[in-house]
């Protein structure tokens, strides 16, 4: 059976939620506004990146190029924030309206990013002394349309 790009899109949606999970839930008090370096991001500012992007991509599949740039909330409510546009852009996706700008463009734009930035903020979870296991992906449970912090666990952590 072939996979239309929108379904491609919305898996993608769903993947980058369930791995969110594990690595924003249970960090510590102290990695929001953790420094690594002096001209890094800290955590908070990255996950209110990885918000705007869902906005991007929202206001891209409706045709039109808006981009926002949000001051980080506190942790929880910036957790609930991403989560929250994840969950937008999935409802958006999962409709029959066209959309404003290929597949492709939403994939290589917004989501690719925010796949990179949650690399970034597992990393800085090793730095705080809070790292997350590794897990094989691939025998995850990622289920279309299931894009809330409330995923399944894993089933082979490493």
């Amino acid at each position: 059976m072939s996979t239309t790009s929108r379904e491609l899109l919305r898996h993608t949606v769903a993947t980058l939620a369930y791995r969110s999970r594990k690595i924003l839930q249970g960090a510590p008090p102290e990695f929001a506004t953790f420094k690594a370096a002096p001209r890094t991001r800290r955590p908070a500012r990255i996950l209110a990146h990885m918000g705007d992007l869902m906005g991007w991509a929202l206001h891209m599949a409706d045709g039109e190029m808006v981009w926002q740039d949000s001051r980080p909330l506190p942790w929880d409510e910036e957790v609930a924030r991403f989560y929250a546009g994840v969950a937008v852009l999935d409802g958006r996706l999962a409709t029959d309206e066209p959309l404003g700008y290929p597949p492709e463009k939403l994939f290589q734009g917004p989501l690719a990013d925010a796949f990179w930035h949650l690399g970034q903020l597992a990393l800085l979870r090793g730095m705080v002394d809070a790292p997350i296991r590794g897990e094989n992906y691939l025998v995850a449970d990622i289920e279309v349309g299931c894009v809330g912090p409330d995923q399944a666990d894993p089933r082979r952590e490493f």
